[in-house]
């Protein structure tokens, strides 16, 4: 359809009506499958060794969530010592009020692509023909959450924030991460570091001390025409 603002369940489905036209093409489902988690925990992984030699541990991992790569490669290693009694730790995911699937879907079976190719799988779903209006964090429009992250939303394990579409309040917090650190980051990360810019300003009122870990999953340097907008700069 011309000028549709798309999402990525629509992208998954023209992956696949491709490999279905080409023959020896293989079209591998990312994001939202298990192994791509699986695959991607190398990054929580890494950060466990990390923690061992600053000699500290998390409290709380926050990361932000569309289909669930991102916040599951930070999450899972931690998610496995947590469930084997090994640390105590909380999980929050991040989303966008645009695709808030953890926050207001469903947990159920649902296909993973717009035109119902893909095996239906059980997560939290907002149902794969929602259309969702378009921000700039992209990355986070997708109508479902990985299946293993939905269970674990279902367990109580890993609670969800999302945040209004406008954004404002996001580019907001990546222009403090960029004053603070110098790193100019991607709107999807930008949702982690609001989040934890709003739980540290809580517990800063509570006096509660807790060690926070945030996941940037990507630099920002082709989303500048974003920041202008959003920023008005």
């Amino acid at each position: 359809m011309a000028n549709h603002n798309g999402s990525l369940g629509i992208a998954v489905s023209e992956g696949l009506e491709y490999a279905e036209k080409h023959e020896g093409t293989v079209y591998c489902l990312g994001s939202v499958l298990n192994y791509v988690l699986i695959h991607q925990s190398i990054i929580g992984l890494e950060a466990l060794e990390q923690f061992k030699i600053a000699d500290d541990e998390p409290d709380l991992i926050v990361g932000c969530l569309g289909g669930g790569s991102n916040f599951g490669g930070i999450a899972l290693p931690f998610v496995g010592e947590t469930l084997s009694k090994k640390r105590e730790c909380e999980f929050l995911a991040v989303q966008s009020e645009a695709a808030p699937n953890l926050v207001k879907g469903r947990y159920e079976y649902d296909f993973g692509d717009v035109a119902e190719h893909t095996p239906l799988l059980k997560m939290y779903t907002l149902g794969h023909k929602t259309e969702m209006r378009p921000i700039k964090a992209d990355g986070l429009r997708y109508h479902a959450a990985a299946p293993i992250i939905s269970a674990l939303r279902q367990s109580g394990t890993v609670k969800a924030v999302a945040y209004p579409a406008d954004e404002k309040a996001i580019f907001e917090a990546a222009r403090t991460f960029l004053q603070c650190e110098g790193w100019l980051i991607a709107p999807e990360s930008s949702y982690a570091v609001r989040a934890t810019i709003d739980e540290a300003l809580r517990n800063e009122k509570t006096g509660e001390e807790k060690v926070i870990c945030m996941n940037i999953s990507g630099h920002g340097f082709l989303d500048i025409p974003a920041y202008r907008e959003k920023l008005g700069v």
